[in-house]
């Protein structure tokens, strides 16, 4: 199966795709381009909103407002005007920078870091409480990237994008608790891309970005088997979610950060907004705050 172009954006470095069924729109954003985009695929219309500093996760709130990860620490941000209000930051190393982050079904946010030297084992996982405490979930991290978690609420799924693997960890959807940590997915080295954003749809199943690959592949966490592929026309895929009224649309981000000017020749749609129905739903995204 092959993807198309929905939105003509030309995206740095795309990320951190995400539907809000409230409103029928999907969030994403270009960490380098340093903005928020709400994109409504009724219309076409896409709406940046800067954020001055690198951005890269966006999460609801029921209120009309998102939280947002910038470099500079979490924030709530106005969709209506705009307007940032930091909330925390627990980053102290200049070096390092958020990166993708999702809510869990209780609507505590997780988000964890990148080191733009790059350092390995640098970086951390952190959960951000409805509460205001921030916890520190995992340590060496050096590429925290896609996070899901299973319809029974046991079972979180999470990309350290170097390991080239998927961990799965007991969850405890009371306390935010998770231990056990294994493989339940590798990726093969004769695969040229890395794991990176990742989505979950209705039967349980993975969708991992494959960062350099041009591709999605969708995964049984269950027996590490690859169920399905879809082919992207811009190697740098790097965040998916399951869209659109019935949540049958899987929105795609790409990049055009680290491509070559003879990559960018070869593949111009590099940095938009793609587009594909597998056969499949998605699930509900999770707010923060209150979860499902």
């Amino acid at each position: 199966m092959r993807a198309h172009s929905v939105l003509h954006a030309q995206a740095a470095l795309g990320e951190g795709a995400l539907w809000n069924p409230e409103t029928s729109q999907l969030y994403w954003v270009d960490i380098e381009g340093r903005a928020l985009h709400i994109f409504n695929p009724a219309t076409g219309n896409d709406r940046r909103l800067p954020t001055g500093k690198r951005v890269s996760t966006v999460v609801p709130m029921h209120d009309g407002h998102v939280l947002v990860a910038l470099q500079t620490g979490l924030h709530r941000l106005d969709t209506g005007t705009g307007e940032l209000t930091r909330l925390a930051d627990p980053i102290t190393d200049q070096n390092l920078r958020f990166n993708d982050g999702k809510c869990d079904p209780a609507g505590r946010l997780w988000v964890g870091t990148y080191d733009l030297q790059p350092r390995q084992h640098s970086g951390a996982l952190y959960r951000y409480d409805p509460d205001g405490r921030i916890h520190v979930m995992r340590r060496r991290i050096t590429n925290s990237n896609g996070l899901a978690w299973s319809k029974d609420r046991r079972t979180m799924y999470y990309v350290d994008t170097p390991t080239r693997a998927v961990q799965a960890f007991d969850y405890d959807d009371a306390t935010g608790a998770i231990a056990n940590p294994r493989d339940v997915i590798t990726i093969p080295e004769d695969i040229d891309g890395e794991p990176d954003g990742m989505t979950i749809d209705a039967e349980d199943k993975l969708w991992v970005a494959l960062f350099g690959a041009g591709a999605v592949h969708r995964y049984d966490p269950a027996t590490g088997a690859l169920l399905q592929e879809i082919n992207v026309p811009a190697p740098n895929t790097s965040s998916c979610a399951f869209g659109g009224p019935d949540l049958k649309t899987l929105y795609i981000t790409t990049a055009r950060q680290g491509l070559t000017p003879k990559q960018l020749e070869e593949f111009p749609l590099s940095g938009n907004l793609f587009a594909a129905e597998p056969g499949v739903r998605g699930v509900r995204a999770c707010f923060f705050g209150t979860g499902h």
